[in-house]
């Protein structure tokens, strides 16, 4: 009885064992199954995750591919575009220079023409002479009945008095227009030594002298080529001379202004080192603009000096720009500081008022500040502006009247007429030589100004060169050259002059970019 009881607690424990180590391995192998779909879950997110951000990471590269082919796709168009522009601008050049050899063709077949059209009319020519000898050979034979060589010497005296007749007109005919022209080629030949003697004067009142620091900066005047040199002759008007004389440059121009505003530019370009196309061109502008205003000062300083007021702001520049003009060597503004001088003394003397007297005799050669601008009479000229600029009617008057174009109607305008009389002849006040220069200068420039497409003309060299710069858009390179010959061709027409006159078309043509 023991023994199965035994063997009863033994089963049951052994069933209660079983049961529970099966219990517990189904609670293990339900908590491993809930770990494994923890885990697959947390590796499905991971790789969602993973794959998103492939996903980004694939449309961030191909987004930097695509800017990366799109920047090298818009470089080689650039280029290409550049390319094909160098390729049309060759083209042109080369349509232009095969017209210009089309051209020269077509001269040369009819030049060739014409050659041999002449060589065919002389040849006729010398067929109908000699055909005319044999005849008149033979009517010789047949009148005279004289033989070859009779009539040839019979023939060759009567050639000899012919000629001796007709030699004896020539003769005295050049003796008669000699004697008629002594009289004027007498006058000449004074008039050419006389203007031999001034030369010292006009070159002291055309040229002006610049010290420099060191003998080297002329090389950096002169520039690589000489582009420095033709920049600023080009930028000023005026020609700039670079010769041997150690540590000095002269600049020439007959225009006072011009040579002014050069040889502040060229200081400037000194003091500041960096010279060099753009540089030149950019001093040139500014110290214009600064001489603008210096010129206004000129004005208003010699107002001040004669104590003058209510003065138009546009008369006092005019006034200024006479600083730098001169008559018969003679500087405009002094002259018209010392008729004003002049004038005031006489009207005090005469009882009238002295103020008016001056502004009278200080405006009546304002017209000459624009005289090369507007056609007519500077004292014409003179009298619209002052009128324009609210001078009294005595002012304007006595401007209009002071060269007697209007007959003078007070006393104001008496009293400027001799005050400029006074001040103009007084002695070493004037030279008809340098007025007569300038003047010849400026119907160079402005027979180049009259041409189509002319930007530019500036006479240099004293008058022995122009330079004439065109608008590249509007005359060609063959159109320059035959601009050339019809500039010479008007200035012998028109223009008296010693020597020779060289004529330089400049066309020039800029491309400018900046790299950034």
């Amino acid at each position: 009885m023991t023994i199965v009881v035994s063997v009863c607690v033994g089963l049951v424990t052994f069933a209660a064992g079983f049961w529970v180590k099966l219990w517990l391995g189904r609670r293990q192998l339900a908590g491993a199954e809930q770990r494994s779909k923890q885990i697959l879950e947390d590796a499905g997110r991971q790789a969602e995750a993973a794959r998103k951000q492939a996903q980004i990471d694939a449309k961030e590269l191909l987004q930097n591919v695509r800017q990366e082919f799109e920047d090298k796709t818009k470089d080689r168009r650039h280029e290409l575009s550049q390319v094909e522009r160098r390729l049309h601008q060759r083209e042109e050049l080369l349509d232009r220079k095969l017209e210009e050899l089309d051209r020269k063709e077509k001269d040369l077949a009819e030049r060739t023409r014409q050659l041999a059209t002449r060589d065919q009319g002389l040849k006729a020519k010398e067929d109908e002479y000699g055909r005319l000898l044999a005849e008149e050979k033979e009517k010789l034979k047949v009148v005279a009945g004289l033989g070859t060589e009779e009539a040839k010497q019979l023939l060759l005296s009567r050639l000899e008095q012919d000629c001796r007749a007709e030699s004896g007109m020539v003769i005295k005919r050049v003796e008669e227009e000699a004697k008629r022209d002594a009289q004027a080629v007498a006058k000449k030949i004074v008039v050419e030594t006389m203007q031999r003697c001034a030369a010292e004067f006009t070159v002291e009142s055309t040229t002006a002298v610049i010290q420099l620091p060191s003998d080297e900066m002329k090389g950096r005047i002169i520039g690589r080529e000489g582009r420095n040199i033709k920049a600023f002759e080009l930028a000023t008007g005026v020609d700039l001379i670079v010769d041997d004389t150690p540590d000095v440059v002269t600049l020439s121009s007959f225009d006072t202004m011009r040579r002014e505003v050069a040889k502040m530019s060229l200081e400037r370009l000194m003091s500041d080192g960096r010279i060099h196309p753009a540089r030149i061109e950019e001093v040139v502008e500014r110290v214009k603009r600064e001489f603008d205003q210096a010129v206004t000062a000129e004005g208003e300083k010699a107002i001040a000096e004669l104590n003058l007021q209510g003065v138009n702001p546009e008369l006092s520049k005019l006034l200024g720009r006479l600083r730098y003009r001169t008559s018969y060597g003679q500087n405009v503004l002094l002259h018209l500081k010392e008729s004003a001088h002049i004038c005031g003394m006489m009207a005090a003397e005469l009882g009238l008022n002295q103020r008016l007297a001056k502004r009278c005799a200080l405006f009546h050669d304002i017209g000459k500040a624009v005289s090369q601008e507007v056609e007519g009479p500077h004292a014409l000229i003179g009298a619209e502006l002052a009128k324009r600029y609210g001078e009294p009617p005595e002012v304007v008057h006595s401007i209009e009247a002071h060269h007697e174009d209007v007959p003078p109607s007070n006393l104001y305008a008496v009293l400027t007429i001799a005050a400029d009389s006074v001040s103009g002849s007084r002695p070493g006040a004037r030279g008809d030589t340098l007025e007569a220069y300038v003047k010849r200068l400026q119907a160079l420039e402005a027979i180049c100004d009259s041409f189509k497409g002319v930007a530019k003309a500036y006479a240099i060299q004293a008058g022995r060169e122009v330079r004439v710069i065109v608008q590249p858009d509007q005359v060609t390179d063959l159109e320059a050259i035959s601009l050339s010959r019809e500039i010479r061709r008007k200035i012998e027409q028109s223009i008296q002059f010693p020597g020779q006159i060289k004529v330089t078309v400049i066309r020039e043509t800029r491309a400018v970019e900046y790299a950034r």
